[in-house]
This record gives structure tokens, sequence and C-alpha cells, in this order.
């Protein structure tokens, strides 16, 4: 039986939203497994927009959700609409949208906190033990998801890893083409571009992140 998931988007660009190769290695590979996929984007404003030539920051305003839409295809909701009862497992890739725009990681480092409809949805999956999978950057989230003592990885960075382990978690170290499974809460991460020298690299780990979160959806079947 197919399985449904809900994947959470930041936004698009690396600098400003959801990181455009992590999210679409991401959908494809849901597809290859045969996932039934439903983006969804909180309906805010980015904290900033990005020249993502130039790497300035541009005076003008964007809506996460309506920039959501262009990796969608258009196929994206509001956030504000995803029940976790619908789906088997939630993923969100990375990008500087998990940590701009998904919360403030960015600016308040481990005194971050999450946006509202984020939060309430991925504690949701977390209190019904469905599997969760945190890409890059995303796993910055999961102290404030699961709460102190859960394990994840960013990579290697340990700046990174030191806000995450004031916040409560335990980081792991991971290679760019491996993953790290917190058991006891199914959550699985893996560094992404933030170790990843190709696209490559980043597929890989990606690849087995997608594939053992359906796999650990299929813990329950019957």
């Amino acid at each position: 039986m197919s399985k449904k998931v809900a994947v959470i988007l930041s936004g698009c660009g690396v600098y400003d939203g959801a990181e455009i190769h992590e999210s679409v290695i991401t959908l494809l590979r849901l597809d290859q497994r045969g996932a039934q996929v439903q983006c969804f984007a909180p309906n805010i404003t980015q904290l900033h927009v990005i020249n993502h030539l130039s790497g300035e920051e541009m005076p003008e305003s964007r809506n996460v959700l309506v920039e959501s839409a262009r990796i969608a295809r258009g196929q994206v909701k509001d956030l504000r609409d995803a029940n976790a009862e619908d789906f088997d497992a939630l993923i969100v890739p990375g990008g500087f949208g998990a940590a701009k725009n998904l919360s403030n990681f960015a600016l308040e480092g481990a005194g971050c906190s999450l946006q509202p409809e984020v939060l309430a949805l991925a504690e949701a999956f977390a209190e019904a033990g469905k599997p969760v999978g945190l890409i890059c950057i995303s796993p910055a989230l999961a102290a404030k998801i699961y709460g102190p003592g859960v394990t994840c990885t960013i990579g290697n960075d340990a700046d990174t890893a030191a806000a995450l382990t004031k916040m409560g978690a335990t980081h792991t170290d991971c290679a760019v083409t491996d993953i790290v499974e917190d058991k006891a809460r199914k959550l699985v991460s893996t560094p992404a571009y933030m170790l990843a020298q190709s696209i490559s690299e980043v597929a890989s780990g990606i690849n087995k992140l997608v594939d053992r979160v359906l796999e650990l959806t299929h813990e329950n079947d019957a």
C-alpha cells in the first residue's frame, strides 16, 4: 500500500528558502519509491530575500508559500491545512529557509523558536510515533520538536553541533553519504549540503534517508 508523506518547504533557494537540490532529490526519491506526496509551506513573509548571484540582501518581500510553489510546480498547500493524521511520515529539506522561515535558528541559535504551525505539525507526528526525516540544517529543529535527548546530525560543523547540544539534542557526527537514526523517536537525519561537495553526495544521503523513513512507516503494518 502506498504511503503518504508530507514535505515541508521553506521557500525557494538555499540562502533564504528551501535548498532546491535537496527538495527535488527528496521529491524524486519519494516518487521513485511509490509514495504519495503533498508539499506544505507556511503562508508567511520570508525573513528576507537574498540575491543568489551576489549573496546580497534585496529590498523586496516574498511569501514562503508562494515561493515554495516554484519547487512544487504549484502543488503546495498552506501549512495550516496540514493534518498529521492524513500522513504516514514527514520530511523537511534544508536550506537557510529552515533556519530563517520555519524557525529563527539563524538569528537566535540555541535560543530559537519554531514557527507555530511548523511546531504543531511536527509535534503531532512525533506524538503519533510517525517517522520524520530532517535534512541538512533542519535537524536544528529536532530538540524543539522532541525535547532533550533526541539524537540527530548536521554533519560535523562544531559551532552548529554545539548549538544543538545546548538545546538538549545529542549530536552525532555523520558522513554526507550516511544517515543518523534515533530509533526510539523514529527520527532520521542526514547532513546533505552541510557537508556535500556535489549534488551526487547530497543524493546519496537523502536517498538513504527517504528509504529509511519509508521503511519505518511499514513497521506497524499488519
